[in-house]
């Protein structure tokens, strides 16, 4: 039975982990972590998701349950993110990462603690938008230097922070590296004004942001006379807290690494 943590207990991507790792027979709910001010610390944490006592109380700090996991499951925020993979590190537990928007530097800091760590880090836990990736990465073998131009297009709800999301960028990535393309240099983000024609190296960005949209992927390849669309819809943040469950599960007892959801399905080339 693997001992999982998690990070950021109250929060919506919180109290999806909560339920996922309850429903999983496989996983225990160790310890759950919540703001070190909050009001509901000492509370039990399954009452607080509404899933019935559990015998878990919210703590403030992971110090106060170093003892009670195996595994910390993290959608929090960069910073934090980065802190309490710094706290795994040095104290021998292993660390599931769903956090987006990372910058360069801090995806940087991630791999300089992957020798004393055994991290998942994945910008999306589904394991349908993995399946996705490899077909993208066919797509791409086959299209992208025929003539068909590639754009990526995605949509969220409105409290999201980050655009492109995550999962967009993890989609391009799919498409630029078996075409030989750096987003870097070949992406495009933003057009406004008389951009003049369309490059047909350019792999584009368009971000949707309303209502309560859980998250839209579509990779569109545009040629004259077709176009073919790969889409990915996720209806329930559930299909997030799944994965990360799944990847926690697979992570427990692996040496120190950086992996990603790829590795945890065995898609890997």
């Amino acid at each position: 039975m693997t001992r999982i943590a998690i990070m950021g207990a109250a929060g919506r991507m919180g109290r999806i982990l909560l339920e996922a790792t309850h429903k999983d027979e496989a996983a225990e709910l160790g310890a759950a972590i919540v703001r070190p001010d909050s009001s509901l610390i000492g509370s039990d944490a399954g009452e607080m998701a509404g899933l019935g006592k559990l015998g878990v109380a919210l703590r403030g700090s992971l110090d106060e349950v170093r003892d009670d996991f195996d595994v910390l499951i993290d959608f929090s925020n960069p910073e934090l993110t980065l802190a309490n993979l710094a706290w795994c590190a040095d104290n021998g537990k292993a660390i599931v990462i769903g956090t987006t928007g990372l910058d360069d530097a801090q995806l940087e800091a991630l791999d300089a603690h992957a020798e004393r760590v055994p991290m998942v880090f994945s910008a999306n836990m589904s394991t349908g938008i993995n399946l996705t990736v490899n077909l993208l990465k066919t797509a791409a073998r086959a299209l992208g230097d025929a003539g068909y131009d590639i754009e990526v297009i995605e949509a969220h709800h409105r409290h999201k922070v980050d655009a492109p999301s995550g999962t967009a960028l993890m989609l391009g990535e799919a498409v630029a590296e078996p075409l030989g393309r750096d987003l870097k240099t070949h992406g495009v983000f933003q057009r406004v004004g008389q951009v003049g024609p369309r490059d047909p190296r350019e792999i584009g960005f368009a971000t949707v942001r309303g209502g309560d949209i859980v998250g839209e992927h579509t990779v569109l390849f545009a040629a004259e006379g077709e176009r073919i669309e790969i889409t990915h819809k996720a209806s329930s943040r559930l299909t997030f807290g799944n994965g990360a469950v799944r990847a926690a599960l697979w992570l427990d007892g692996r040496s120190a690494g950086r992996y990603d959801m790829q590795d945890v399905l065995g898609l890997k080339d």
